[in-house]
């Protein structure tokens, strides 16, 4: 997908190299934490809130993409687009990114890729558009850019947390290396976190038992928990892993070879060819995850001893192969956002489950379908209420 959106000349291990060294620092944890509470308190339960009062349905897949959203800008560019308001508005960023996601995916589903090829060539139709789509994302990105170098000169003592800040304030002059990088952390960080917790809420809605162990763990942490209190969610992060399994956000991935070579079973792929894996057909593989494959059951990921917990009273998290649960990919190209996304999605679920439960609008027995484009989707949305917990 990126490439897509990206110039040619950036290269995914240069972007890999700059970008580890800023994920693994302290204060970047600490601002993605300020950025998530902040827009979980200010803007996410208030809408919420008026929701349950007003005995309202909500599409809760749109409320956590514009909570993503504002969150992935303001953590990437340190740019507020505020589109999770009370009044639920467009933004032309926010709709150009969908455009252009959506015409990226059609490139991947077509059944004759020459299709759009020769659109692209003749720059007629949806190509014509993607190319306007990525062009403005750029525009968007350079203006940016420019603000965030004037706001630096101006005050170059100035706190900079943002990845745009941090990245300009390390040497990193280069005005399209540094939009590339801040657009793919917007393009992997934008629909991932919300596609995931929106088929959540919806597997906890149909497992009330796993709902209620996953507020008590809530419960016995504080109203805004710190890092370590979050990293000790372990059952909430077991049942995200299992929720992943059965609705991973990005349900196909594919590579494309740079030279030849040969699969371990024998499988020759040749320079230049496509190959795709399924991490959504992966978690539901029998040979993998057992006859009860098609249940939601967080305690998979746990460690247990006779009593059902670890000897020190705490359940144990045991994490799989990344090979067999390629969620976040695995090897040198696994998910250098993997850490921040836990931390977001863990704050989300605790913010909302412990003021409401959330309750499906949908007459009993429905079914939701899983739509899959570059990240997964639940057709039609997920039309919810939310009802007080008692205090």
């Amino acid at each position: 997908m990126s490439n897509t959106y990206l110039k040619p000349s950036f290269t995914t291990t240069r972007k890999r190299q700059v970008s580890s060294h800023e994920f693994n620092t302290k204060s970047l944890r600490k601002f993605v934490e300020t950025v998530v509470d902040d827009e979980v308190s200010q803007r996410l339960i208030p809408i919420l809130s008026t929701a349950a009062t007003n005995k309202s349905v909500l599409d809760l897949q749109d409320i956590l993409q514009r909570f993503a959203f504002d969150n992935i800008c303001k953590i990437a560019f340190g740019h507020d687009p505020e589109y999770l308001l009370p009044d639920l508005p467009e933004t032309e960023f926010a709709k150009t990114f969908d455009d252009a996601a959506k015409i990226s995916s059609g490139r991947f589903a077509t059944l004759f890729p020459f299709l759009w090829k020769i659109k692209r060539f003749l720059n007629i139709g949806s190509e014509k558009r993607l190319q306007e789509a990525c062009s403005d994302l750029r525009e968007f990105a350079r203006n940016i850019i420019k603000e965030k170098k004037q706001e630096l000169s101006n005050k170059p003592s100035l706190e900079t947390v943002d990845l745009l800040s941090r990245f300009l304030s390390s040497g990193h002059s280069d005005e399209d290396f540094v939009t590339d990088i801040v657009i793919s952390f917007i393009l992997a960080g934008r629909d991932t976190t919300s596609a995931a917790l929106t088929w959540y809420f919806w597997l906890l809605s149909q497992n009330p038992e796993i709902e209620m162990e996953i507020l008590r763990e809530i419960k016995d942490k504080s109203e805004s928990p710190v890092y370590e209190e979050v990293k000790d969610m372990v059952y909430t992060h077991a049942s995200l892993c299992e929720s992943m399994r059965l609705y991973p956000p990005v349900p196909i991935d594919v590579k494309f070879a740079l030279r030849d070579d040969v699969l371990p079973d024998g499988t020759v792929i040749k320079k230049g060819m496509r190959v795709a894996y399924h991490p959504y057909a992966m978690g539901r593989l029998e040979m993998l995850w057992g006859p009860d494959w098609e249940e939601f059951k967080p305690d998979r990921w746990l460690q247990r001893a006779g009593d059902g917990v670890s000897k020190d009273g705490k359940w144990s998290f045991v994490g799989r192969d990344p090979y067999s649960y390629p969620v976040f990919q695995a090897g040198p190209r696994i998910c250098l956002g993997k850490d921040m996304a836990f931390l977001q999605m863990k704050r989300v679920v605790a913010g909302i489950l412990r003021r409401f439960k959330v309750v499906p609008a949908a007459e009993d027995g429905f079914e939701p379908v899983f739509v899959s484009f570059l990240t997964s989707k639940m057709e039609g949305g997920f039309p919810v209420r939310f009802e007080e917990r008692a205090t």
